[in-house]
Formats: C-alpha cells, sequence, structure tokens
C-alpha cells in the first residue's frame, strides 16, 4: 500500500496535535454535525452521525471534549461498542467549508449531573454524555468535501432521487401494515421532537 499510496512529508505530520489548539477550539464552536466512528471488541465497525446547534461538542479543556447524547432510535451501537472499545473516530464538519476536524481518543459514557446540565438546550437535559479523551486532532484537506460538491446547492437535488425513508422502513420490515406512507408520516411526527 505505501508504495503506490506513499508516506506523508514531514510538513503534513506537523498538523497532528495531542491536544486542541485555538484555532481547532474555534472549528468545534462552530460545528454543529459530526460522525463518529467505533468499532466493538472484535473490531467490527460502525459509524453514527451526531448533530445539534453549532458548538453542541463542548471543550472542557485542551484534551476534553464532551458531546451530548440527543434522542434517537434507542439502538445505541456506538454506546455498546464504546462500552467493549473506547477507541473512537469523529470527524467534525462546519456548513460551508471543505476542511473537517478528525478528532481521535478513548471515550466513555458519563450521567454527570454538572456535565448534563452543561449540555442542555431547550430546556431538555441529555440523559448521557459522551466524554471523549483526545490523542489526536488535526484539520483534514478539503478534497474529498469539493470532489463531492457537498455544499453545492444543486447537489440536493439528489434528495428526490432516493427512497423517502418511510420506503426504506417498509421495504425492510415487509409487512403490509407498515406501508410506505404510512412509516413517513411516523418519520415526520418523530421529527418533531428533537429533543
Amino acid at each position: 500500500m505505501r508504495e503506490l499510496v506513499g508516506r506523508p512529508d514531514d510538513v503534513t505530520l506537523l498538523k497532528i496535535l495531542n491536544h486542541l489548539d485555538r484555532n481547532c477550539m474555534t472549528f468545534l464552536a462552530h460545528s454543529p454535525f459530526c460522525c463518529m466512528a467505533t468499532a466493538d471488541a472484535a473490531g467490527l465497525a460502525d459509524c453514527s452521525p451526531r448533530g445539534d446547534y453549532p458548538g453542541f461538542a463542548r471543550v472542557l479543556d485542551e484534551r476534553t471534549i464532551v458531546v451530548p447524547d440527543r434522542i434517537g432510535n434507542k439502538i445505541a451501537d456506538s454506546f455498546e461498542n464504546i462500552a467493549d472499545n473506547p477507541h473512537v473516530g469523529l470527524l467534525f464538519f462546519v456548513p460551508g467549508t471543505v476542511e473537517t476536524l478528525r478528532v481521535n481518543g478513548r471515550a466513555y459514557l458519563t450521567d454527570d449531573e454538572d456535565l448534563r446540565t452543561m449540555l442542555e438546550q431547550d430546556h431538555v437535559r441529555p440523559d448521557l454524555a459522551l466524554v471523549v479523551e483526545i490523542d489526536e486532532v488535526y484539520l483534514h484537506c478539503g478534497r474529498a468535501l469539493l470532489r463531492s460538491r457537498l455544499w453545492e446547492p444543486d447537489m440536493q437535488e439528489l434528495a428526490g432521487e432516493i427512497p423517502s425513508p418511510g420506503q426504506f422502513w417498509a421495504d425492510a420490515a415487509a409487512t403490509p401494515e407498515m406501508s410506505a406512507e404510512k412509516m413517513n408520516q411516523v418519520f415526520e411526527s418523530g421529527y418533531q421532537d428533537l429533543y
């Protein structure tokens, strides 16, 4: 692989930090969304989205961030993985910015009252918080987002080309009482309550 890909130059490696500097903290303060990768004890991987108002992931200190657990589908794959294997990778986005911020470290769940209060949104405290102790953090180049044209308005037209959430659910369940239309209504009403 290294023969084909090559090795990063020394200048590129300088960007990899073991702590949050002021630039990383500013990026996190403006990020409303991240993807979190975890793996179980056997190495089976999972990646899930996390999002909220910009700055939802709070900086506790230069080596620690905390992420709220908002209501979702209760499958909790990430949390089960973290219980077996604390290593996590988070990729933070700021809309309109092609670079992303990569945060890799070790995580644990907590129901600490003070942290949950700090993460309260719209008068709702999360039941749990995810604390991430940082091993490395760096800004990732924007080539992937530039190639994908992710932030270009015309790319939103692609949303009309995929099945609705209700169609995904109805096809997976394959039962007559779960039609796509009925499941789309469930999604629409469920999305009214974000906290």
